[in-house]
């Protein structure tokens, strides 16, 4: 990356921080402004989240639909200056926003396994807080997706290293998932968003809230391959109006994650995000086009497209 385009990214997060310096109360009450402007204007996330409720949930009224999407919107607005937040202050005053941990001991027994650890980590609250805290736990590699801009790259590069050196941030790639898999056959940590849809070719469709999406094969590949261990984890918001604080938690995968059938690997993995995000609709990410690809020969076409 050049020079220019790393003093650009300089800025970005220059004003990243002075955002992030507000008072909480002042930056919730400009996310819930966003999210109310969302909705009113029928903004994109606004769209796309009302369509996926719709696909999801057709067993509420328009109306209780409508509420949650409300939830759905106030969630995402503040969480995103949340993550100003943590990207702009040191690691160790982020981790005092976890006041409760559930589930460490496995995590800490998973590592001392030696097998390797795969850790699947759903768009489900804060998942940028639960990289910080892995990082302050062990050396880990997360596979990520770039943006599209240089800018934007080297913007998330340098938010992500205030989790700390122990980070390797490794692009979803061939030559990444190589990366990821030499580290896990060294007995090393890998996390992956395992709701992230992938390119046509590189999935398999498997229920999700009782609808076919198309899912990533990587991870269960990757844990065939290695022999390494799979826990889920995710930060949960817990609620209250002061500061945001949070719930870790980490949980067994569930069993046939690892299979190496791609078919029943990935029905495995949707199982499991679909329990975490069943347990706050509102903190899941609903703004992302999950159902975007059909399967073949379904004679179903994108659902978010407008209808002809």
């Amino acid at each position: 990356m050049g020079p220019m385009t790393e003093a650009a990214a300089a800025l970005l997060y220059a004003l990243a921080w002075t955002a992030a310096r507000l008072p909480w109360p002042v930056l919730r009450a400009l996310a819930d402004v966003m999210a109310w402007l969302s909705r009113a204007s029928n903004g994109r996330e606004a769209r796309v989240a009302r369509r996926n409720l719709e696909l999801v949930r057709p067993d509420l009224a328009p109306a209780a639909r409508e509420a949650l999407l409300r939830a759905i919107l106030r969630t995402t607005s503040r969480q995103a200056f949340e993550t100003l937040r943590l990207w702009t202050r040191p690691a160790a005053r982020n981790l005092a926003d976890i006041t409760e941990v559930h589930g460490e001991a496995l995590f800490d027994a998973a590592l001392a396994d030696g097998r390797g650890l795969i850790v699947a980590a759903p768009h489900m609250g804060n998942w940028e807080l639960l990289n910080q805290w892995l990082a302050a736990k062990t050396a880990l590699a997360i596979l990520y997706r770039p943006p599209e801009s240089a800018m934007g790259e080297a913007f998330l590069r340098r938010v992500r290293a205030n989790a700390g050196g122990q980070v390797e941030q490794v692009r979803a790639e061939a030559a990444g998932v190589r990366t990821l898999l030499k580290r896990l056959q060294r007995g090393g940590v890998v996390g992956i968003l395992p709701d992230q849809q992938p390119r046509v070719g590189d999935g398999a469709f498997a229920p999700f809230f009782g609808r076919a999406a198309l899912t990533m094969t990587l991870l269960g590949r990757l844990a065939a391959r290695s022999g390494a261990r799979v826990l889920f984890a995710w930060c949960e918001r817990l609620p209250g109006t002061g500061s945001p604080r949070f719930a870790l938690h980490v949980a067994e995968a569930p069993e046939g994650i690892a299979d190496p059938d791609p078919a029943r690997a990935v029905v495995a993995l949707n199982a499991g995000v679909e329990a975490i995000a069943r347990r706050d609709f509102a903190q899941y990410q609903w703004t992302y086009k999950r159902y975007k690809y059909r399967p073949p020969a379904s004679g179903e076409t994108n659902p978010y497209k407008p209808a002809p």
